[in-house]
């Protein structure tokens, strides 16, 4: 018999990490944040990114949270074959965001119904969880508080296969000049091609749960990676959108097969309060 995932163990993790993530910036983004301001030759992108440095130092010690969007709430149980989940894995979630974005006096963002009820919720719920299946053996929580400045700058493109690498990198290109300054950089950007419409953007968003400082699993997406940074990067957007070397701190992509009629693509914008974490169960 596999290992068994429980609610009460699902609740117990999202009860430590929400704060967590609320008031403490994922240490590679801080290292990240800090190695781009040593770089930046412009005085008012490095006086920007030192503000943002002392900004999630006075948050750490205060407890207090990063940014003012404090974000919803996204929750992705991750599970390998070795694994069982209880048929009410998920049913806790609600109340551990509840209880968290209630108890840290954080800003709650979410409205009842996107179009026929815009009146907040009054505790930061729903959250919006879900359950994937993977190869690799054990049980990982992913949770993200994600602003929506960030989503707002985000989208889905279905590119023909002619597109190819090239009109990726012109997409994305074109999605970061529009849309960069309105999504707090410097970015983390998640960048998803393949499988279907409705899947593209999960493959984006799955793509910001790797860390700056964890390489690609191959050299030819790590090469891709590479090349996108150093595109968006010549923007010259830059921090907080006055100019500079630093518009993004990192590109993740994540691929999947997909039909030979079609190139899904998604770019999901993550901003300099880059708040996400992975939590082995």
């Amino acid at each position: 018999m596999g290992k068994m995932i429980t609610k009460e163990q699902v609740e117990s993790v999202l009860l430590k990490a929400l704060p967590q993530l609320a008031f403490e910036l994922p240490a590679d983004i801080l290292a990240g944040l800090k190695a781009a301001r040593e770089s930046e030759r412009s005085p008012r992108a490095s006086e920007a990114l030192r503000l943002l440095v002392e900004n999630a130092k006075i948050a750490r010690e205060d407890r207090v949270a990063i940014c003012q969007d404090t974000g919803s709430v996204w929750v992705c149980l991750e599970v390998g074959p070795d694994v069982m989940v209880a048929g009410d894995v998920l049913s806790r979630v609600d109340a551990a965001v509840a209880s968290a974005y209630t108890e840290g006096n954080l800003r709650k963002s979410l409205v009842r119904d996107a179009l026929f009820d815009r009146a907040n919720t009054g505790d930061n719920t729903p959250a919006f969880a879900e359950i994937h299946t993977s190869e690799r053996p054990g049980a990982r929580l992913h949770v993200m508080c994600k602003g929506g400045g960030s989503d707002n700058a985000s989208r889905v493109v279905m590119l023909t296969p002619s597109a190819g690498r090239a009109g990726i990198v012109d997409a994305v290109l074109s999605c970061v000049r529009e849309k960069a300054a309105n999504a707090c950089p410097p970015l983390v950007i998640g960048v998803g091609v393949g499988a279907t419409f409705d899947k593209v953007a999960g493959l984006a968003k799955m793509a910001l749960m790797r860390p700056l400082d964890v390489p690609a699993p191959d050299e030819r997406t790590a090469a891709f990676e590479d090349e996108l940074l150093r595109a968006v990067n010549a923007t010259g957007i830059g921090a907080a959108a006055l100019g500079g070397s630093t518009t993004a701190l990192g590109v993740r992509v994540k691929t999947a097969p997909c039909h030979i009629a079609a190139l899904p693509l998604a770019i999901n914008m993550g901003c300099s309060a880059m708040r996400r974490a992975t939590f082995e169960l």
